[in-house]
């Protein structure tokens, strides 16, 4: 099936009504965000049903391609499904809006750090380049968190085109569905010591952040910093998030 079919899904949310929760957001805040600590907050993004509609889907198998065990892997404790085409329509529909309304960011950081080349406009167009270069399998994943779980530090590369901005969506409740477990990113720059930035989610919550780089003004022109991120150990219960990448793996 072509990577544009989406499958239905009950208590899905509308195209319209996630483009709606989507421009309602600070954007020019998000940016902002994004440009100093490499992260941005977007509460609420999905209400409970559709974060329990989700996170139903773990035990199934026709969303998905593969299922991942982080321990056989070195990845940490847990493990993670892939998505396969056709994309659910919550997870397309989401896959298409952030990538309308991060793309000029994206290519900001392009062209302030020297990559290439830029970024269409078009999220359709952007995979089609992924798929000319071999990068045929979707990235948006499920994750399942038990008690003692977590996820190592890492990258979400997957080949040689890499959109530098990816999304966490939070299905669970901290307190009530699970305690620990919280979304940690770290940034490192040339000559310094790593900074850790913890990012609280609710339930429905979502978090953009770097995939690898944000591109920083220094003495010497553009500079970057390094960013990696990771989970750290779930206390207790079970923690279901949704993660959207914007590129195909090879």
């Amino acid at each position: 099936m072509s990577p544009t079919t989406v499958l239905p899904e009950t208590r899905a949310p509308s195209a319209r009504s996630l483009a709606d929760r989507l421009d309602g957001q600070p954007w020019h805040a998000i940016e902002d965000d994004l440009d100093q600590r490499g992260c941005a907050l977007i509460p609420g993004l999905l209400d409970d049903a559709e974060c329990d509609t989700l996170a139903a889907l773990y035990d199934r198998d026709a969303p998905f391609r593969s299922r991942i065990v982080m321990a056989h892997h070195g990845f940490g404790s847990g493990e993670y499904r892939y998505f396969a085409y056709p994309l659910p329509e919550t997870v397309a529909t989401m896959r298409r809006l952030l990538y309308a309304r991060l793309v000029a960011q994206a290519n900001r950081w392009a062209d302030r750090l020297g990559t290439g080349p830029a970024f269409p406009h078009d999220h359709d167009a952007f995979i089609a380049r992924c798929h000319e270069a071999g990068q045929t399998r979707p990235t948006p994943l499920l994750l399942r968190y038990g008690r003692d779980d977590y996820n190592c530090l890492h990258q979400d590369l997957y080949g040689e085109h890499v959109f530098p901005v990816q999304a966490t969506i939070l299905l669970s409740s901290p307190g009530t569905d699970f305690s620990g477990g919280e979304f940690v990113l770290t940034e490192q720059r040339a000559r310094r010591q790593s900074r850790v930035e913890v990012v609280p989610l609710a339930k429905g919550d979502a978090v953009l952040f770097a995939v690898r780089h944000r591109p920083l003004t220094g003495g010497r022109g553009a500079a970057r910093a390094t960013l990696r991120h990771g989970v750290s150990r779930v206390r207790d219960g079970k923690r279901y998030t949704l993660g959207v990448v914007l590129h195909d793996a090879s």
